[in-house]
Order: structure tokens, then sequence, then C-alpha cells
């Protein structure tokens, strides 16, 4: 049932209610290719990592026994039995009263316990080393199955693949993994005033089409692959069959633009001609007027006409349904830094208030102007949230400043 036109539900309430099952196929992909994908099941390793015991610091391999009770005043003194090379297996054993000379990373010889660091040895003569200080069992090693034992999960599912992920897949031997798609996201712009971004003279009243462009960047920082479907005009018949088009062809559309109420807002009327509305008015500034609805299976989202407030709702609500198609349990968190506000900030209790910051030496200034200006959103660093309940927040308050990538 289409809920009543801006009857706002709360950003939060969008986020945890407006959850579509959607997700897009599973498909095996390259390391080189995977990098933000969203595994569609558990990594595991194939066998135990690093798969032997093996040096973390340049020293000698002993049997921790022999250096215990060691100091610079009364070292223990060991026979030198021989040396490890990289990247070969150990040609001796170390028993008692004996060590191995042995690198970072190298394996560890039979009959060793422990590495000392060289720090803490001196040859005093030929094949003979003193050792001034005791280490305990493991020391300066790392077991066979430390990094992972066979078996375990190297990676999880619905969490995106980081750098150092790839990293630790690639020592475990993987080199494919099945991920989800890329979601294809429709953008669609509507208005009779709207031009292509190429139009080089603009008549009266015509506005070149900058958020298409904009949402596209966002998609693609989403892990998403966007589809620009083009200008719609304020035509009704027309725009449903644009979207009943992009729907059958996309795993998210967005339709910027067209959500306002107004005597030539058609998109809520041919939207619930295609499918549900879930609401249609967000408690949030800038940004009320936005749809959230699911049409033929696919989640769409009628953002509002000023560029500013689209491209602020499309980061809060938008940005996590692309993440939550290609898989993803959660969004990986945006970074932030913490700042100092430089004057008061008033806000509305009971109305999400997204503010664009300019950061300087520590000070956060809040950047205003129409919703219809993209320069205030090209000249911030990133957005700071005054939540619901506030009324505003006073000048020199420490606040978290969400920073744009």
């Amino acid at each position: 049932m289409n809920r009543e036109f801006f009857t706002a539900r709360t950003v939060g309430e969008a986020l945890a209610g407006f959850r579509p099952a959607r997700r897009t196929a599973v498909e095996d992909v390259g390391l080189a290719e995977a990098l933000h994908r969203v595994p569609a099941a558990d990594i595991r390793a194939p066998s135990a990592m690093p798969g032997f015991a093996r040096s973390t610091v340049d020293g000698y391999a002993i049997r921790a026994a022999d250096s215990y009770g060691a100091s610079e005043g009364l070292p223990s003194y060991l026979d030198l039995a021989g040396a490890v090379r990289m990247g070969a297996a150990p040609t001796v054993v170390v028993s008692h009263g004996k060590c191995v000379a042995i690198p970072t990373g190298a394996v560890l010889p039979d009959g060793a316990d422990a590495v000392v660091m060289v720090e803490y040895t001196a040859e005093t003569m030929p094949g003979t080393i003193e050792v001034t200080r005791p280490v305990a069992p493991g020391s300066g090693l790392v077991r066979a199955d430390e990094d992972a034992a066979a078996g375990d999960v190297l990676v999880s599912a619905g969490r995106p693949l980081r750098a150092p992920q790839l990293g630790f897949l690639a020592a475990a031997g993987v080199t494919t993994a099945a991920v989800h798609a890329r979601p294809r996201v429709a953008i669609v712009s509507t208005g009779d005033e709207v031009v292509p971004p190429e139009t080089a003279v603009l008549a009266a009243g015509q506005v070149r089409d900058a958020t298409a462009s904009a949402l596209a960047g966002l998609v693609r920082e989403a892990g998403g692959e966007p589809v620009v479907a083009g200008i719609v005009l304020d035509d009704r018949d027309a725009l449903e069959s644009t979207l009943r088009s992009a729907l059958r062809d996309a795993d998210m559309v967005v339709v910027s633009a067209g959500s306002s109420v107004g005597a030539r807002d058609e998109t809520a009327g041919a939207v619930a001609a295609l499918g549900e509305i879930w609401c249609h008015g967000l408690a949030i500034k800038p940004g009320k007027p936005t749809l959230l609805a699911e049409c033929m299976g696919v989640p769409l989202i009628g953002l509002p006409g000023n560029p500013l407030s689209a491209l602020v709702v499309f980061q809060l609500v938008g940005v996590p349904l692309v993440w939550r198609l290609a898989g993803a349990e959660r969004p990986p968190p945006q970074p932030s830094v913490r700042a100092r506000l430089s004057r008061d900030l008033a806000s509305a209790t009971g109305r999400l208030d997204v503010v664009q910051i300019a950061l300087r030496d520590g000070v956060a200034e809040p950047l205003f102007g129409p919703s219809a200006l993209l320069s205030v959103l090209a000249r911030a660093d990133g957005y700071l949230v005054v939540p619901e309940p506030a009324t505003g927040l006073d000048g020199g308050t420490e606040v978290e400043v969400i920073l744009y990538r």
C-alpha cells in the first residue's frame, strides 16, 4: 500500500526498514579484479599458513632452555652448527648446546624452539656464539599454522575485500574469488528544463544535467556500475516507459530531479504504476522530498531536484543500498576526523541535518548556500550530521566530520 506523500520517515527508519531482498549474481574473478568486491561465501584456507615454522628476526635458532639464566655478565655459550638459507630447507639440526644462524623468514631447523635476536648475541671466537639474554619457547618465530590453519576462514562473506585481504588470499594460494557482480544502477534525469552537459549554449530557463554525473561517481565509489539512462521530459507516459525499460536491465534505479510535489511532478504516479512506494519524504535537511520504492523486484530512489539535496540523500541512503545489492552486510565505514566547530549550528528537533564542512587546521567551518548550488559540495572536505533529537550544536564543540573520498 502506498504511503502518504511527505509523511516523513527518519533516515534511520529508511536504512533499517527499506531493505529490498535483491542481490546481484555471483561470478568468479581474479584477485586483480577483486578489490572492493563482496565475497558470496566464506573463503577458507586450503592449507596451513605459512605452512612451516619460520623466523621473524635475524639471529640464531636455539633450544630455549640453553639460554635460561643468560645475561651480559654471565652469557650462555653455544656452538655454531651451521646456517639456514632463505628459500631452502635446513640441512642441520639444533641439538643441546648448539645454535644455527638464521635470517628473517627462513625455515626453523629441527630441534629448535626459539630464535634469539642477533642484537643479543656476539661471536666471541670462531664457531662460538655468546647469548646475553634468555628467550622463551616460541620467541622470534611463527608456527606453521599461526596465520591460518587449514580450513580457517580467510575472508568472511558479506565484507568488501580490502587490499591486505587480497594479499592474504594470494599468500594462501587462492587466486580467484566468488563475488557478487557490480550492481548496475540506472540513473534517470527528468525535467523539461534539463539538457545534456555538452550543451554549449543554454536557452533561457535551461540547466545542464550535473546531478547525473555526480551520482555516477558516487555509484562507482560504492562499487556499482552506473548506467546513464538519459533525460526524460515531464511527461507521465514517457517517464513510465523509461522506468519500465530501466527496471528490466538494472539492479537499482535512481530518478534525479523528479520527487518534489508540484503540478508537473509525475514521478510518484509513474512509480506507483510500476510497484510499491515505501515512503515519499525523509526527515532530513536537505533532501526531504525523497521517494523510496520497490518496482518489479528492483529498488528505486526518487531524489530531490536540487543537486546538493540529491547528492546528500544518495550519500546517506543510496550508497548503503548499492553496497547491500552487492552482497555487503554493511557499507565499509567512511573515513572521518575530529574537529572543533567554528560557530553555532541551529537545528530542528526530529530532523536530521547534514551540514557541509570545510576543514582548516582542525577547525570545522560550516558551508551554507541554496540547495541548488553545487559549489557548496565542491568546496566541502566532508560533512557532519546533526542528529534528530538535537536542537543544534554550540561553537567550539568537537564534532566528527565524515570525509569525502
